[in-house]
């Protein structure tokens, strides 16, 4: 099978080419000092803090950028945290409810669909034939292929490894230190009680839904095909990673000067 004429393979490609451009805006510096510690719940907060709800368990601190809940406005961001608050794990149900909002959400749907479109341009999966109903067929897939692997790498799996299935992002340090950082969490992870890991639920996980792929994509059922459905997956996750770790600073540093300009400009 060509490797360029997989439609997934390519849209990786493109997503690691926007994610060095967006990098390479970053200034290099070396590591600051630690952000103050967060406020006491008894005080009120300064006027200037910057609050937002974290992920399920995850303390706000006032001197973080808040993860946010989309990366791009549109990529489901229910499980990022920041790296230096106090860390409290999470419960079994907390997992499984970041893995209901990561499938789940409205914006897979858009993702599934723009994958099946792409598998209909290449032609890919074959059996599925062309048309309205090769479309659906390619759509129906497609989103599996989403679901399976978010449920198993961040709430079947992580429950049963005791492994958090958040990104924590470390927020600080030189732009390349950062972009390893995010890249290495595929396969480093907390355990629930804080300690580091090897990721089971990213590396197993990916290989349960590229597994479960076989099922519908009769023609892809060979041990090469496996293994290059699985290492995509890994690699989405991974390009994904880094777009968590970078997109709020991209976004207080651009939209937030640009809104506030736009004020300015109103009044």
């Amino acid at each position: 099978m060509n490797f360029l004429h997989r439609p997934s393979l390519l849209v990786l490609v493109f997503c690691f080419a926007l994610l060095h451009t967006a990098v390479a805006q970053q200034p290099t510096t070396a590591d600051p000092p630690p952000p103050p510690a967060a406020t006491p719940a008894t005080s009120d907060p300064p006027a200037n803090a910057t609050t937002a709800p974290q992920a399920p368990g995850q303390p706000a601190t006032p001197a973080m950028l808040p993860p946010g809940k989309r990366v791009l406005g549109v990529l489901p961001n229910y499980r990022t945290a920041n790296l230096t608050a106090d860390y409290q794990p999470i419960t079994p149900k907390q997992k499984i409810t970041i893995a209901l909002k990561d499938s789940f959400d409205y914006p897979l749907i858009f993702v599934g669909a723009a994958y099946a479109g792409l598998y209909q341009l290449e032609d890919s999966h074959p059996q599925f034939g062309q048309g309205v109903k090769g479309y659906l067929r390619r759509f129906g897939t497609a989103y599996c292929d989403q679901v399976v692997g978010n449920m198993m790498t961040e709430g079947v799996l992580p429950i049963a490894f005791h492994e958090d299935p958040r990104y924590f992002r470390i927020q600080y340090g030189t732009k390349w230190h950062r972009t390893w950082y995010a890249l290495s969490r595929i396969v480093v992870t907390r355990t629930d009680s804080g300690a580091a890991s090897f990721n089971f639920a990213e590396i197993i996980g990916n290989g349960v839904s590229a597994g479960v792929g076989l099922a519908y994509y009769s023609d892809d059922r060979n041990v090469p095909s496996f293994m290059q459905n699985w290492g995509t997956q890994i690699g989405t996750d991974a390009v994904s990673q880094v777009l968590k770790e970078f997109w709020p600073d991209i976004k207080h540093r651009y939209f937030s000067h640009n809104k506030a300009a736009a004020t300015a400009n109103n009044n």
